[in-house]
């Protein structure tokens, strides 16, 4: 099997990225894939937005922003360190504007989910 089949992908945050209208929506699938990708017990819904969880929200993609995919975590103080590709201090975020800049910060993404199911698995 291919791993995008293995990926808890949600039939409605399916259906949402089909009907967005972004600029980025390459990057977008390809953070998204990133996240789940960490790890098989993280979830996927439709909030106001495409919304990831592990024992609370983890973060949320806002389709608003245009110009980057921002992945906002709403509570990413509780990860600790910043992996190179957080930013901000209580609530935290993100940023990707090429498919280039979001292969260059995969690992660092990845570090930051696992620090958020450390915090929350322990």
């Amino acid at each position: 099997r291919s791993p995008e089949k293995l990926m808890p992908q949600d039939p409605e945050v399916e259906a949402f990225l089909d009907q967005l209208d972004h600029p980025l929506i390459a990057e977008i699938r390809a953070v998204r894939k990133i996240v789940l990708g960490v790890d098989k017990r993280i979830t996927e819904s439709i909030k106001w937005a495409a919304d990831f969880s592990f024992d609370g929200n983890i973060a949320t993609i806002p389709p608003r922003t245009k110009k980057a995919v921002q992945l906002f975590f709403q509570q990413g103080a509780l990860i600790g360190a910043r992996h190179g590709v957080l930013h901000g201090e209580q609530v935290r975020t993100a940023n990707f504007k090429t498919m280039a800049e979001v292969q260059r910060k995969k690992a660092g993404l990845e570090k930051a989910i696992r620090g958020w199911i450390k915090v929350k698995d322990c």
